[in-house]
């Protein structure tokens, strides 16, 4: 038993005073003579036994009115800690990502968390309640609840470590205070997640939701599988952990209209096909009917007019074997020798190739500087005679690292950055043993500034790359190297091709790093402006001389397509999807983690912590204590003669 003031104590030394009082009052007994000596003596000594107890037991009484009293005012309480004001710092994250959709017993799990909190949670109670999309810092269930009545899923999903990391930000630096930290969430299963360990900073409580079914169809992913003279063949890839697939049937519609059904045709990759017109602005989507997780259900993507990208070479040598990587449905190739080069032309193009020249003049140097800085892609091949010192020049001005001296020693190319963003979706598995391909005669590059992309078996580079600037070690011609009859050439090129402009893609997924080049000249004080149902957005974008980048991360919010618009003139589509990460739903075993207080139920969570810092109040007991006694007291002084 605890005391909110104990220094109240002290006046229980005042119980002295009554027991004083008692010990020291003597009453005189009047003296009366009668005949019969022996009577009156035993009359005397049986009047003095009763009065005494009755004094004890008044006494006593009145001892307990006072201590009861005094102990009252103390306000005595219990209490799992010794001081009744230690601050208390609770914090709650509510997943509101997509798989929380799933149903649980009285609706979707959000729902069910949401009605807990709404139940159990005391309305006055200090918290910090965030989401994967709120924050609700130093608040109260009453002052949030409309809010988290309205709490709507986000197609963003913390990791478990963002989480904690959020939440530890949230708590005090208080050491004595009593942390709590309580995570509702279905505990979707990501790698990173399953080494995280918890700390004694906090006690964590971890509530894991689980639907009363895993059962979801999603549609995957979609791509154009062939592209014919007068038709686009696109692919749809459906996901999920349903047996039958194959009798699912997919819609796929151009803006609302619905254009064709189909099923699963393939049933190895459960794909189907749809055939679409080639020539057609296509503002697609495809659709299923799933009523588990609704957000995979739909997948939009757009099919418009796209530009050519824009090639420009200076030729030393014969460029045939670009033509052929550059054909002319993709590219816009122009092909130039260092002699008739013309230079106006460099401004509008979007990657230049500088293949074999044996010498970098100046009025070069200069004009590819500035296509770099309005964003343009250069790649640079050297000659077996190079100009070391134009070569250097360059070198150490676009890649920072220098083009040294020639090495006539035969090399193979044997390694390969498979993580490079050049190649990484080109390579189904990560090749180790193939046909290597070999040079005769290199140049030495020094500097470690720039990023591997092939590498000579001797650990020196044969292609890096630096932004926008890739640069090859040794000339490509026949009687240099066979690296031209190797599989590599044509996705190294191609892919330097395809990202010189990033022309938009099928579609994007939201919450991605997207960037995205529209090609149009605008003049600095014009934007370009996104517009999704009515609203005009402003992304993040920088303009070149040729193009301008947009940087959409954060935009758009919800899926569908947007249009891209100069002022009022509408440029092109853009289609957007959610990340379909969170339909495979797989789930962490929580029960491997350490140092945490694991439960099914938000209820039987709150219900703990409420306990852990309830105080029980004392003193009406005390009262009800000190009344008693005094109603004792009474009974004693009316009815014991």
């Amino acid at each position: 038993m605890q005391f909110k003031h104990p220094e109240l104590l002290y006046a229980l030394f005042l119980l002295v005073i009554p027991i004083l009082i008692h010990l020291f009052q003597l009453r005189r007994f009047q003296r009366t003579d009668f005949t019969n000596v022996a009577f009156l003596k035993k009359i005397t000594i049986q009047t003095r036994k009763s009065s005494q107890l009755k004094k004890w037991l008044t006494l006593i009484t009145r001892l307990g009115i006072l201590s009861c009293l005094i102990l009252a005012f103390a306000q005595p309480f219990k209490s799992n800690f010794k001081d009744f004001r230690i601050e208390k710092e609770t914090v709650i994250y509510l997943d509101n990502s997509f798989s929380m959709q799933m149903k649980g017993q009285n609706g979707s799990l959000l729902n069910d968390a949401i009605n807990d909190l709404l139940q159990y949670l005391d309305g006055d109670d200090k918290i910090t309640l965030f989401t994967n999309s709120q924050t609700y810092k130093n608040t109260s269930l009453k002052a949030v609840r409309n809010d988290l009545i309205e709490t709507k899923f986000s197609p963003k999903q913390l990791s478990l470590s963002s989480v904690l990391q959020k939440a530890k930000g949230n708590l005090g630096d208080n050491t004595n205070s009593l942390k709590n930290l309580l995570i509702i969430s279905d505990f979707q299963d990501k790698s990173e997640d399953a080494q995280i360990e918890f700390d004694s900073t906090a006690t964590y409580n971890l509530v894991q939701l689980k639907p009363v079914n895993t059962f979801n169809t999603s549609i995957d992913s979609a791509y154009i599988a062939e592209t014919k003279p007068e038709t686009i063949e696109i692919a749809v890839r459906l996901g999920g952990n349903v047996d039958d697939l194959e009798n699912i049937p997919i819609s796929l519609y151009n803006e609302n209209q619905l254009v064709a059904k189909s099923t699963i045709t393939d049933l190895d990759s459960n794909e189907a096909r749809f055939s679409i017109n080639r020539n057609q602005h296509f503002k697609g989507k495809i659709s299923i009917e799933d009523p588990n997780l609704t957000y995979d259900n739909d997948l939009f993507f757009n099919i418009a007019d796209q530009s050519k990208i824009k090639v420009l070479t200076v030729n030393g040598v014969s460029g045939n074997f670009l033509e052929r990587i550059f054909t002319q449905d993709e590219f816009e190739l122009v092909q130039f020798t260092n002699q008739n080069l013309d230079y106006s032309q460099i401004a509008e193009q979007n990657l230049i190739v500088l293949n074999e020249l044996d010498n970098l003049n100046e009025s070069l140097l200069t004009a590819l500087a500035n296509f770099r800085e309005n964003g343009g892609s250069i790649v640079v091949i050297p000659s077996i005679q190079s100009d070391l010192i134009s070569y250097k020049s360059f070198s150490n001005s676009f890649i920072s690292s220098s083009l040294d001296s020639i090495i006539q020693v035969e090399k193979r190319i044997t390694d390969i950055n498979f993580d490079h963003p050049l190649l990484n979706q080109v390579f189904d598995t990560r090749v180790r043993n193939f046909q290597y391909p070999n040079v005769n005669t290199s140049y030495a590059l020094s500097g470690p500034l720039a990023t591997n992309i092939l590498t000579f078996e001797d650990g020196s580079p044969f292609l890096v790359n630096k932004g926008e600037i890739y640069f090859f070690t040794a000339p490509l011609n026949d009687s240099n190297s066979n690296f031209k009859n190797s599989p590599l050439i044509v996705p190294v090129l191609y892919n330097i091709g395809k990202q010189s402009l990033k022309i938009p893609k099928l579609y994007y997924s939201i919450h991605y790093n997207n960037q995205i080049d529209i090609p149009i000249s605008i003049s600095n004080d014009r934007i370009l402006s996104i517009r999704q149902d009515e609203e005009d957005i402003i992304p993040l974008q920088q303009a070149f001389s040729n193009k301008v980048t947009l940087q959409m991360q954060e935009i758009p919010e919800k899926a569908g397509i947007v249009s891209v618009f100069n002022k009022d003139d509408k440029l092109t589509d853009l289609a957007f999807n959610y990340d379909r990460s969170e339909s495979n739903l797989n789930y962490l075993n929580v029960s491997n983690f350490d140092n945490v207080v694991l439960s099914n139920s938000v209820k039987d969570v709150l219900t703990d912590i409420k306990s852990l810092t309830n105080v029980n109040v004392l003193w009406k007991w005390f009262v009800i204590f000190a009344i008693g006694f005094l109603i004792m007291e009474i009974l004693i002084l009316k009815f014991l003669k």
